[in-house]
């Protein structure tokens, strides 16, 4: 063979052997993807899509699917994305409705935003999944930060955040500080919140931060108030807390803490150590002994600061020690809202006990209740009569009751006119998280749409929809079905109510959700007219 053929040959497969060494490297290295935008990382799915995908949770496929019908729709017209940002899928049946409840509020908010005045920006709502606990959140944050960049994309909020967590806050923190404004709804944690004054609010830890849901802190003024436990003896409470670094345990056992009581001092802080949010580990051992030392004091009311699961299996735990007929109230915070959905039938059982009325009653502080309107405006008529002689006028209502109720039966029209395929199963608005959900994306429509006023042609940027937040009171509040939303100059919800609820485990069969009363973080009192916000919160 003449030399140049035994070259030419030798760098003909040299060439393939490179080439098929980049394939297979290719190959190799390349992500395994779920779907269009979600690549699979230690076993789960994570990423951001729009068109449909459900994260391998079938229980959301059906408003996954509309949400992606929705975007469609509004393909053509001016428009900007919101992100919904939460862990899309579990192995937990009582989570994966709760993720349903959570992404049904979105969808019914992305439609009433869109609906609204008709006026531009539409919302382009695309789902945004960090893994468990938020494990993966730098890899969403990361997505979400190119989108926010893009002529395309447009991304001009992110809501959702349904854990208050050390992940998450690193997620809202970083969102923020590149200008990506935040709506959170669903973390009442007191770390992810900004700080009232004038130099607070001037440099915030979280610029364009905004939330619609009382902290920890205004939780437990709330609760006190609404208890009377400002006159509570200290001798007769104690707080259990769970000492597993978790944000909203912590912000939760510090605001308890803080409660005023008077009398002689009651028994010690007593704490446990979970090993998950969703797992219960030893806890249940925990929970025995934590029981015989409060039957061995004369405390009856516990303040409980740990996630639902574990209030779950405290209280059946106190309810099963059962100490001299002695009757317990356990108090927590927001997270207890899902605790109806863990019992099951034994559960009603055990908390009912054979006495005739519950060994044990849950109080906690929902972040809203569907009876909380009508139940409170029927009381506040009656007691208007009894002072007036007469029945008030409509010009007399209150605004903080008489608007979420018109909000709510707003909401409630929609669901009615909605196809009910688009939901996989009817909105359980008892559990507060489609009502508070599709608070913010009503939020999120308003602030965009007053942005987009003073933008004239173009789309609003970010900063501009962030530096909206602060305009949201007075003549431009809310009216969310959760109660009027009224944002302060560092982005909190100025003195929102909290709707009161206590598990009732009724007679026979399973318990239900009872509404008590509304729980007002300012002292007691309920928001003022217009909603005005006074001038020493800022």
């Amino acid at each position: 063979m003449p030399r140049w053929k035994k070259i030419l040959y030798t760098l003909l497969a040299t060439v393939v052997v490179v080439a098929g060494g980049v394939f297979g490297w290719s190959f190799l290295h390349r992500p395994d993807t779920c779907a269009e935008g979600v690549e699979r990382i230690g076993g789960e799915c994570v990423g951001v899509n729009g068109s449909g995908y459900d994260f391998g949770t079938e229980e959301i496929s059906a408003v996954a699917k509309a949400i992606a019908r929705e975007n469609d729709r509004i393909d053509k017209e001016p428009h900007v994305t919101v992100a919904m940002m939460l862990p899309l899928h579990s192995d937990k049946p009582a989570l994966r409705r709760q993720i349903r409840s959570d992404l049904q509020g979105a969808y019914l908010g992305q439609l009433a935003a869109n609906a609204g005045t008709g006026e531009p920006p539409k919302i382009r709502l695309v789902l945004a999944d960090p893994g468990r606990d938020y494990r993966h959140q730098s890899t969403v944050v990361d997505t979400l930060l190119r989108m926010a960049d893009s002529s395309a994309d447009r991304l001009r909020a992110v809501t959702g955040f349904n854990l208050s967590l050390g992940a998450t806050e690193a997620a809202v923190r970083r969102l923020t500080a590149h200008h990506v404004p935040v709506l959170a709804s669903r973390i009442t944690g007191n770390g992810i919140a900004n700080k009232e004054g004038l130099a607070a609010v001037a440099k915030p830890d979280f610029p364009g931060l905004a939330r619609i849901i009382p902290t920890n802190d205004d939780v437990a003024r709330a609760l006190a108030g609404f208890n009377g436990d400002w006159n509570r003896e200290n001798s007769r409470t104690v707080l259990v807390h769970d000492t597993r670094p978790d944000s909203y345990n912590e912000s939760l056992a510090k605001a308890f803490d803080g409660i005023e009581e008077k009398g002689p001092a009651g028994p010690a802080a007593m704490s446990f150590t979970s090993p998950e949010i969703d797992e219960a580990g030893s806890t249940g051992n925990q929970f025995t002994s934590i029981a015989n030392n409060i039957c061995g004091s004369q405390a009856d009311t516990v303040y409980f600061a740990g996630r639902t699961l574990h209030l779950r299996l405290f209280a059946l735990k106190l309810a099963e020690v059962g100490c001299a007929n002695r009757h317990y109230t356990i108090i927590s915070g927001s997270d207890a809202a899902s605790l109806r959905q863990n019992m099951s039938a034994r559960d009603w059982e055990r908390l009912r006990g054979t006495a005739g009325r519950p060994k044990v009653t849950v109080q906690y502080a929902a972040p809203a209740h569907p009876e909380a309107w009508s139940t409170e405006l029927a009381a506040w008529k009656k007691d208007w009569a009894r002072t007036h002689g007469r029945e008030p006028a409509e010009r007399d209502l209150p605004q903080y009751l008489t608007e979420p109720q018109a909000a709510l039966a707003g909401l409630e029209k929609l669901i009615e006119t909605t196809p009910a395929t688009d939901f996989g199963a009817p909105p359980d608005l008892e559990d507060s998280r489609t009502m508070l959900v599709y608070d913010g994306l009503v939020t999120i429509g308003t602030a965009l749409h007053q942005a987009q006023s003073g933008a004239a042609e173009n789309t609003p940027g970010p900063e501009d929809v962030g530096r909206e937040w602060a305009q949201l009171q007075s003549q431009h509040r809310v009216r969310g079905t959760s109660g009027l939303i009224c944002l302060t100059g560092g982005g909190n919800p100025y003195d929102k109510p909290v709707a009161v609820v206590e598990l009732d485990p009724g007679q026979k069969g399973g318990g239900k959700l009872k509404f008590v009363g509304l729980g007002w973080p300012a002292d007691g009192r309920p928001q003022p007219h217009n909603c005005v916000i006074p001038d020493h919160t800022s």
